[in-house]
């Protein structure tokens, strides 16, 4: 049987530490925030690395949202992912953690550059995520239009994307986006960082495939950028989620559902220009270890329901619960199984 929701993204092994608020200065680094790295972040890996306290997790958005699904769902091979590693031991350490959490990992390896890392700086329990992409930038549409991994892409009800891929390869975006369109099947984005809507390059690509994606994800940080970017003049994000709703659908696809997490605020989701608001669950500081994957479980968890053909409510509460449990963990991990049933 076919994995029921594929991911394709960057995949990456994070590398993550506490740090102090000097780190965040020399770097230039914003809590809360993603960026790709330069040459004057590069010396902040070594950091991270030599500290005692450092742990090395298998990271990247898009695949933190479907081990997550997969977790969810706790029956094998019901999701799968594709992306470029390394043929290094940061590779095989991603490699592993698919097969554990049996996700169906169908990576392209490029053996000329390694595998891409994520330097992960907390501070007071908030994350900022500086990524040095590596062999993750190298993923080709050619990979994709291979028989066996096509043969994934069509047979996939829901595919899932967080807007990171856009910097690496919008041509997969467009292929998986037009399966999708072709087959009745879900095409789902994420804004995932104020950077993708403020680039124009990046933002076009977004508003290209925006017609054909049936589940728009973000953060309301990513939303408030996105409507500065394009002159909206609003930092009302229901405001922001309804026009994003609004943006006409290809094809006869139904209309597209704009959700909105908020951190401990609720989650805002929009549909044709009306707003519904879902509560998410509440966590003392004490219970909070890092925020490093949150949004990501949250679109597992609603990816993992939806696929089982739950409603917005029961995703978002799915959704909800995911990234309740991870914010209590490093990084984007969790326990054996979920005590949840979807």
């Amino acid at each position: 049987m076919s994995p029921a929701i594929l991911g394709m993204g960057n995949p990456l092994l994070d590398i993550s530490a506490d740090v102090t608020q000097e780190t965040y200065e020399k770097y230039g680094l914003l809590p809360g925030n993603a960026i790709l790295a330069e040459e004057k972040h590069m010396p902040l890996y070594a950091e991270l690395a030599a500290k005692p306290d450092v742990k090395y997790i298998a990271g990247g958005a898009t695949q933190n949202s479907i081990r997550v699904a997969q977790w969810m769902l706790q029956e094998p091979n019901m999701t799968a992912y594709m992306g470029c590693i390394g043929s290094d031991k940061f590779g095989a350490a991603l490699t592993d953690a698919c097969k554990q959490d049996g996700v169906l990992a169908k990576y392209m390896v490029d053996a000329s550059a390694p595998t891409g890392t994520c330097a992960v700086t907390i501070l007071d329990k908030e994350r900022s995520l500086t990524t040095n992409l590596s062999a993750a930038n190298n993923y080709k549409v050619s990979h994709l239009q291979q028989a066996e991994n096509l043969a994934v892409l069509e047979g996939a009800k829901v595919v899932y994307s967080a807007g990171f891929f856009i910097t690496v390869s919008p041509e997969s975006m467009e292929v998986a986006s037009q399966a999708m369109l072709k087959s009745g099947g879900a095409y789902c984005m994420n804004l995932s960082a104020p950077f993708i809507v403020q680039v124009p390059p990046f933002r076009a690509v977004l508003e290209k495939l925006l017609p054909a994606c049936d589940y728009l994800f973000g953060n309301e940080t990513e939303a408030q950028a996105y409507a500065e970017a394009v002159g909206w003049d609003t930092t009302d994000v229901e405001f922001i989620a309804i026009r994003l709703s609004l943006v006409p659908m290809a094809g006869n696809k139904p209309n597209r559902k704009v959700v909105i997490t908020q951190g401990a605020e609720p989650t805002i989701v929009a549909i044709k220009g009306k707003v519904t608001k879902y509560p998410v669950n509440q966590l003392s500081k004490e219970q909070l270890v890092d925020t490093n994957g949150a949004g990501d479980a949250f679109v597992g968890g609603f990816l993992a329901a939806l696929i089982k053909g739950k409603d917005i409510a029961a995703s978002c509460k799915a959704g909800a619960w995911a990234a309740s449990i991870v914010i209590q963990h490093s990084g984007c991990t969790y326990p054996a199984k979920p005590d949840y049933t979807i």
